[in-house]
């Protein structure tokens, strides 16, 4: 596996060291609201990455922490009139409610803030201990920038024209020096606590990560990933207190997904084009296809979301899909066509190649493609044979082993995403057609698709004709091909 490595800027071979397993970390959500898809943007492209390494053979160790304490946490659960505890607990249950939508595997290990403060404070006391953390007079604890010279060897910044006074890491505590940054804060009015050997106060967010990924998975990690706006301060951050505090490499590689664009402009609540995954599952789109389009782009690569491109995602499900079941039904002739087969071993050695390659999802996706139209075209000019077909799956097995795509849970997401959407009273806002849409089960449907097919073989097309428009109108598809009668919500 060659991955870029923003540490050294270039691509390198990604590889466990001197442990059987790879040591990955993610940095997690803040959970002090509901994720949007700039956010998913970044786990879904940490889970594919994490799916072909193991596809691959190697064994992954995945720790990914869950940032339960912050300054918006705390003034959020305050304006709630709520404890932290209660007020995160219900972004947490909905971040990972929203990942399993989108087809995220859990990490083996998830770390919450507020469980390792214990591990925080030893790490501070570490750093004290060498003077390079150093308490203020209101009690809180800073990290000495000075004692660490490679300060800003990850994202390559030039420090030394920052003058005392400049803002790098913005805080309301005082301190020696602009760039230092905050370890551990002191105890304000109204908000929870600490008691510790350091001190009453609360963590700073980058001790935080260190703290966890030191815990879990040792002095030296393998793989630390995360999105391109935590490459400073934070990163930058962690590494500075972990090696510090270890005197050895913190982390070998390092990953950075790019940002997401909408409809051409940066996401913010001000543009009008912030959107959640619940936001988008009420307009009546599928978490399939969100996740197809999310991953469509490369990780390095700036991705432009647009509506279009999601219509365009959906439609690129259903035909993988179709192929998928096509290829279940059978009824091919025995024998073995070479040129499928010459194509079914492209399409593999392309998929594998593009993902080994700094992870080229587009590339890799393309290859699948590539597949789907040989073998349909075979199959429709009556080529393609029995003898095809396993390996064809084989392979369509291993492209969703990585893009968690063929599996069509849609419906049952959406009804999640309407549940929750009465309960915060907020069904208002769904597609209307969605809502009568899932309001027919699949048997109902089943039914009324088997009365069409009676109907027309019994001539009565007018009834055929409107159950098919009475289904369309609520938003499923019927669709007619050789290999029988198909049905799909919209």
């Amino acid at each position: 596996m060659e991955l870029f490595n923003t540490l050294g800027g270039k691509i390198e071979t990604l590889e466990p060291v001197g442990a059987p397993e790879l040591r990955m970390y993610c940095c997690g959500p803040t959970v002090y609201d509901y994720g949007h898809i700039g956010n998913f943007r970044t786990f879904l492209h940490v889970d594919v990455l994490r799916r072909f390494l193991r596809q691959q053979g190697m064994a992954v160790k995945f720790v990914m922490n869950i940032t339960d304490v912050d300054d918006k946490i705390i003034r959020n659960s305050a304006a709630a009139g709520k404890p932290i505890a209660e007020y995160t607990e219900k972004y947490e249950r909905a971040f990972f409610e929203d990942s399993d939508a989108l087809g995220i595997e859990r990490p083996e290990i998830v770390a919450r803030a507020t469980a390792c403060i214990p591990d925080m404070v030893a790490l501070i006391e570490k750093l004290a201990s060498e003077d390079i953390a150093y308490k203020t007079e209101d009690g809180s604890w800073y990290f000495r920038i000075a004692r660490f010279p490679d300060y800003g060897k990850l994202s390559r910044k030039d420090f030394e024209g920052i003058e005392d006074g400049a803002r790098v890491d913005v805080d309301e505590y005082e301190k020696d020096a602009a760039r230092d940054f905050a370890l551990w804060k002191a105890t304000k009015p109204g908000e929870q606590s600490w008691e510790t050997g350091i001190g009453r106060g609360r963590p700073g967010w980058h001790i935080e990560c260190s703290a966890m990924a030191l815990k879990y998975l040792g002095e030296s990690l393998d793989l630390h990933c995360g999105g391109e706006d935590l490459m400073f301060p934070h990163h930058e951050n962690e590494i500075a207190q972990s090696e510090c505090a270890t005197h050895h490499t913190f982390v070998r590689h390092w990953m950075h997904v790019r940002f997401l664009l909408v409809e051409g402009r940066k996401m913010s609540k001000s543009e009008g084009n912030f959107y959640t995954l619940r936001d988008l599952l009420l307009k009546g789109y599928r978490a399939s296809a969100i996740r197809f389009l999310l991953i469509s782009v490369p990780y390095r690569n700036q991705m432009n979301f647009t509506f279009e491109s999601l219509t365009e995602s959906t439609n690129a499900i259903d035909r993988l899909r179709n192929f998928h079941q096509r290829m279940l039904k059978g009824g091919f002739a025995e024998g073995l066509d070479e040129a499928v087969a010459a194509a079914t071993l492209k399409a593999e050695q392309g998929f594998t190649a593009s993902l080994a390659n700094d992870l080229n999802t587009a590339e890799a996706r393309a290859a699948i493609f590539d597949l789907v139209r040989a073998a349909n075209a075979a199959a429709d000019q009556g080529t393609l044979r029995s003898g095809n077909v396993g390996e064809i799956l084989r392979v369509l097995g291993l492209f969703d082993g990585v893009f968690a795509v063929l599996k069509d849970t849609d419906a049952e997401i959406t009804r999640a995403a309407l549940t929750w959407a009465e309960a915060e009273g907020r069904l208002g806002e769904a597609a209307p057609e969605l809502v009568t849409n899932l309001a027919l089960s699949d048997a109902d449907i089943d039914a009324l698709v088997a009365e069409r097919t009676q109907a027309k073989k019994s001539r009565n097309f007018g009834r055929a004709d409107a159950i098919r428009n009475d289904l369309l109108a609520k938003g499923i598809l019927i669709e007619d091909s050789k290999d029988g009668v198909r049905w799909r919500r919209k």
